[in-house]
């Protein structure tokens, strides 16, 4: 069963948006492989960090971290002694939030004579669009445009903020962009609640035809592939932020339903 959103479907951005992160990645790599070949190789890298602040994600991107915190600390027995004298009983008791890791698919693409990273596809991830996530991520950024790498950024979530900044930059959901090696500028591809996700260039090496990659196709196939529909209650409104006026509007429109 298909997705009810032309585009994006914002009920993805929640808890599962970590299966979605690999399909999207995984999927990508096999609709490009066939225009690739034999000169090019696209290859899946995993990078692992530790989201040290995620209590924002909590009931968001990680619902069970806090559940099962409580849970071990109610089966924690207290061995410190006491003294006679009464204590102030704590009016409030909060779970310690423990670094969660994560692991982020990156799709590269290298010639296969040299084994030389050419373009590198980035599917954001939350803790790439917060603090302290977003500097190191930024970092990485400036390390690829140093290299003379191409570099293609597909940010499918609402949340967080966005790695770079720029006046002109227009205020949508989600973004795809592209940094051509040394270009010094960046195309860019804004997308709103209503749109399809745009087709798009995959650039190699120079005087070589860009190869295409067809993002809803993608999406579209993973999301019939992970039955995501037996997952999603679209009784329900999707994970945070909340959607504008107009896109909730629209939304209801779209599920045909006059409310949620």
């Amino acid at each position: 069963m298909p997705s009810p959103f032309p585009g994006m479907d914002p009920y993805l951005e929640g808890y599962l948006w970590s299966d979605v992160h690999n399909a999207l990645a995984s999927k990508i790599r096999t609709f490009l492989v066939p225009q690739l070949r034999p000169k090019y190789a696209a290859r899946l890298e995993v990078y692992v960090v530790e989201d040290i602040s995620p209590s924002s994600e909590i009931g968001i991107l990680y619902p069970d971290v806090e559940v099962l915190q409580i849970r071990q600390r109610r089966d924690v027995t207290p061995t410190t002694p006491t003294s006679n004298i009464a204590t102030t009983p704590a009016p409030l008791t909060l779970p310690v939030i423990q670094p969660v890791e994560v692991r982020i698919p990156t799709v590269e693409i290298r010639d296969t004579a040299n084994n030389v990273l050419v373009s590198c596809i980035e599917i954001l991830s939350p803790v790439n669009k917060r603090e302290p996530g977003i500097t190191d991520y930024r970092k990485k950024r400036q390390r690829l445009y140093n290299a003379n790498v191409h570099l293609i950024e597909i940010d499918l979530l609402r949340r967080g903020n966005r790695p770079f900044n720029h006046p002109r930059l227009p205020d949508v959901p989600y973004l795809i962009t592209l940094t051509r090696a040394g270009s010094g500028v960046i195309d860019v591809w804004p997308v709103t609640l209503q749109d399809t996700l745009p087709t798009i260039p995959v650039p190699l090496r120079e005087g070589e035809r860009d190869a295409v990659l067809e993002l809803q196709a993608v999406l579209n196939a993973i999301y019939d592939e992970a039955g995501y529909d037996l997952s999603i209650d679209y009784t329900q409104l999707p994970p945070p932020p909340v959607l504008s006026d107009t896109d909730t509007e629209w939304m209801y429109k779209r599920l045909g339903k006059s409310s949620l």
